[in-house]
């Protein structure tokens, strides 16, 4: 089809030209140039074409005279953009000698500049150069005011003045200004400098701004609420802060268990309990059945038959293992905790399932197995090697290999192992 369009063109084009050279050659014109007793006869065509030729004469002229003089010009733009490229790897590669030197040198570049002296302060901070990332903050502000801001906060922070931080990014924060990077610095100066509230204010916008993905900005909005949660000075202060926040982050994990431990801590047991059992209900999660063991209470025995209840939907979890075992042992039954333990272990090995099964050892006045299961606990924290126990000391009333849980179809068709 593009082929047929271009032949067309061509014909129109022809036909035009056609019909315009007749309408010249009956008339061609007639242009006179007198200048002091000097005259030149032609036609307007002609002169047309004088014009066009001196035209490109004098462009090529100007081009010869300027080139000598734009040759220094463009080997500066080029040598800049090369330190720029070579700047950005030494950084990305942890170079960051070399990086700042590249970077600096880029920055004579006024289109670079910014960008440069913005990855030169990086540079320089990752280091620990502190001063003299600031330093170049301050050159990068004269052409990147709202970025070099952001990352002068990143810079505080890491150097341990979080309120500073907070000070610096809190005027456009107040008028709603701040780009994504800044609200996220701002969320985590605040919360170091222990400012939650400012912290859980940045959470919204950072969160419609979609600069971190869902796990990031899960991880962070739990850990702001959690520390809110934990801030709260008394029970009363707590129930208002836990209803003022919005229904999604009252269903955050983190936040749940935040909230649990500390209203139990303030003698709200039952409140704490049907928090838990409500998230535990709406999704499943281990951070929450751990909680749900490190709770105090007189109904010890209720909430045991309870989350034995859960094993059915949920045998291989080292959780749920871990946190019936913690409970077995608190009511003296060493037999059941020793096996929810084993298994606990022999699914996912933990520092807290060895501590609690040395707690179930030094129950049954074993010092020496419980020792031994404490050090492991202390060495696997370390990342070390455990010492196993000795079969004569291993429950074998209990089968620790994983348990294949059956899978259905939507249809409710059993699904064969893959």
């Amino acid at each position: 089809m593009k082929l047929w369009r271009w032949l067309l063109l061509l014909v129109i084009v022809a036909a035009l030209a056609a019909f315009g050279w007749h309408w010249v050659a009956e008339d061609p014109g007639y242009v006179l140039v007198q200048l002091r007793g000097w005259q030149a006869e032609t036609t307007v065509v002609a002169a047309v074409v004088l014009l066009l030729l001196a035209w490109a004469v004098l462009g090529a002229v100007w081009f010869a005279v300027r080139w000598p003089f734009g040759a220094f010009t463009r080997r500066h733009r080029r040598l800049s953009r090369k330190k720029m490229s070579e700047g950005l790897l030494a950084l990305m590669e942890g170079r960051h000698v070399d990086a700042e030197r590249d970077l600096h040198r880029a920055s004579r570049l006024d289109v670079l500049r910014g960008p440069s002296l913005l990855a030169a302060a990086e540079a320089a901070s990752r280091r620990g150069e502190n001063n003299r990332a600031l330093a170049t903050l301050d050159e990068a502000a004269q052409v990147a005011p709202r970025a070099a801001r952001v990352l002068r906060a990143r810079v505080l922070r890491r150097e341990g003045r979080p309120l500073e931080a907070v000070n610096l990014l809190a005027a456009d924060a107040d008028a709603g200004n701040l780009t994504p990077g800044g609200w996220r610095e701002l969320a985590l100066a605040a919360l170091a400098s222990g400012d939650t509230r400012r912290a859980r204010q940045a959470l919204e916008p950072l969160q419609k701004s979609g600069a971190l993905g869902t796990k990031a900005f899960g991880a962070l909005e739990g850990q702001v609420l959690a520390a809110s949660l934990r801030g709260a000075p008394d029970a009363a202060a707590l129930n208002t802060l836990w209803s003022q926040l919005p229904k999604t982050q009252r269903r955050v994990p983190a936040a749940i268990d935040a909230y649990a431990r500390q209203a139990a801590a303030f003698g709200m047991v039952l409140p704490a309990m049907d928090e838990v059992e409500s998230a535990l209900r709406r999704e499943w999660s281990p951070l929450l059945i751990e909680t749900y063991a490190s709770l105090g209470g007189d109904d010890i025995e209720a909430r045991l038959r309870r989350a034995e209840s859960w094993l059915d939907a949920h045998p291989n979890d080292a959780a749920l293992l871990l946190t019936l075992g913690r409970m077995c042992a608190r009511q003296g039954l060493w037999g059941k905790a020793t096996q929810y333990l084993e298994r606990s272990l022999a699914l996912v090995p933990s520092s807290g399932a060895w501590e609690a099964l040395g707690d179930v050892h030094a129950g049954q006045d074993d010092a020496a197995l419980a020792q031994r299961c404490y050090r492991n606990a202390l060495a696997l924290a370390r990342g070390e090697a455990v010492d196993p126990l000795p079969q004569s000391a291993r429950s074998t009333r209990l089968d620790t290999r994983p348990i294949a849980v059956e899978e259905r179809s939507e249809h409710g068709v059993p699904r064969l192992p893959e």
